[in-house]
């Protein structure tokens, strides 16, 4: 069946993981993403890690499903071949996703000149245009504050905002789009990293927390805050997160180990209501103490074997190695993932959207490009140039084809 974006197409001008996340997130559904990179690669072609042929498995895992252009963007001509693979003509095309510095040829006033419809989603850093990365705006975020135990701030190695901010960006491109079908209007549509961290702070309640109540979250480990989860360390050295926010939860905890009677008693003798969250979380010390020898006599299979399907909540913790090779949900058994083979990498799993819709299945999970895998089609395809043509600006330098790695 048809996937659900077809005859969409957005182009897209961008380095690192937001914007292309974004535009892989609208490939994956079926749009024509087609990127446009500069000759010999943007900023980020040969970002870490690489295969062993040299192959930024960065850069492929996040520009899966695209379409790849290499274009001379230093030079005037190579400006206007990109500004016209923008703004070329179709009903479902005129859609620009970028996060570099859109000034000059690559303003929304210059592009929107050539297409008035044109609907350009714009990142940066900051609301007033400068420059932040996702390090430097999660440190201002309070979460690395809040991160460990108390000795000095923890960055998490997830690119969290990065994320957000590229799945806002697809979201905004499909209701910028819907508006113009409705309207016939174009738009330029902004988001700045910052304020995506900002938003999520306040969606969570932080916000209102120091300005309601005055407070401030203290770092407290793998706690859980204000519900009860913890981590504990088993008799073959794995570590586990055990998690128990509803009463069943808690029931099903206290029944597969054995303990509901000692844990039962706890609230009595702490004077907390142990069948409420916030009990068990002013409680967490006590239940963690009766818990821990349980688990510490015990391997993760036991573990394992112990709690599945009891309803209690709780998953081992793993390295990448570990989920790639001892997770099943990691493998081929997951509709998500296919074994694709990958130009410059070779053949290995790769994931497609994890959105499963009821109406159409899943379709088949596309590599990244190679860089300027399709810059003659698109040329052709869009601009309607020549063979004769399209080599002069290969002999000009002004446009180039796929490369290896």
């Amino acid at each position: 069946m048809t996937p659900l974006l077809t005859g969409l197409r957005v182009v897209e001008v961008t380095a690192f993981i937001a914007a292309p996340l974004g535009g892989m997130t609208l490939a994956q559904l079926g749009a024509d993403v087609i990127r446009i990179d500069p000759i010999g690669g943007n900023i980020d072609y040969r970002r870490w890690p690489l295969s062993q042929q040299g192959t930024s498995l960065y850069w492929t895992g996040l520009n899966k499903a695209k379409r790849s252009v290499a274009l001379a963007l230093d030079k005037p001509e190579g400006k206007e071949i990109a500004r016209a693979i923008i703004t070329a003509s179709g009903e479902n095309a005129g859609f620009l996703l970028t996060n570099l510095p859109a000034s000059g040829w690559m303003s929304y006033d210059a592009l929107s000149q050539a297409r008035p419809d044109l609907i350009m989603l714009r990142l940066t850093g900051n609301p007033d245009g400068s420059s932040a990365v996702d390090y430097t705006v999660n440190c201002a975020s309070g979460f690395p504050m809040a991160t460990g135990r108390g000795d000095g701030p923890v960055n998490h190695v997830l690119p969290a905002w990065d994320v957000a901010a590229g799945l806002y960006l697809a979201t905004g491109l499909l209701a910028a789009e819907r508006q113009r079908r409705l309207t016939g209007r174009g738009q330029e549509v902004t988001l700045s990293l910052a304020d995506v961290m900002l938003a999520t702070v306040g969606n969570l309640g932080y916000v209102a927390d120091v300005q309601v109540n005055g407070a401030v979250r203290q770092p407290m480990g793998n706690e859980l805050y204000g519900a009860y989860g913890r981590d504990f360390a088993t008799g073959d050295g794995r570590r586990v997160m055990v998690v128990a926010i509803s009463n069943r939860q808690w029931r099903a905890l206290g029944k597969a180990t054995g303990l509901a009677d000692k844990l039962a008693m706890i609230g009595p003798l702490m004077g907390v209501d142990m069948d409420d969250e916030g009990g068990r979380f002013q409680a967490r010390d006590a239940i963690a103490a009766v818990l821990a020898h349980w688990f510490a006599a015990r391997g993760l299979d036991e573990v394992r074997a112990a709690f599945d399907g009891t309803g209690v909540l709780w998953g081992p913790y793993q390295d990448f190695g570990q989920l790639v090779t001892e997770d099943p949900r990691c493998s081929t058994a997951n509709p998500l993932f296919q074994e694709v083979v990958q130009p410059g990498v070779g053949r290995h799993l790769m994931p497609g959207s994890p959105l499963a819709f009821g109406a159409v299945p899943r379709g088949e999970v596309r590599p990244a490009p190679r860089l300027g895998e399709h810059t003659d089609a698109v040329l052709a395809e869009l601009l309607g140039l020549s063979a004769a043509e399209i080599g002069r600006l290969h002999d000009s330098g002004v446009v180039a084809g796929a490369v290896e790695g």
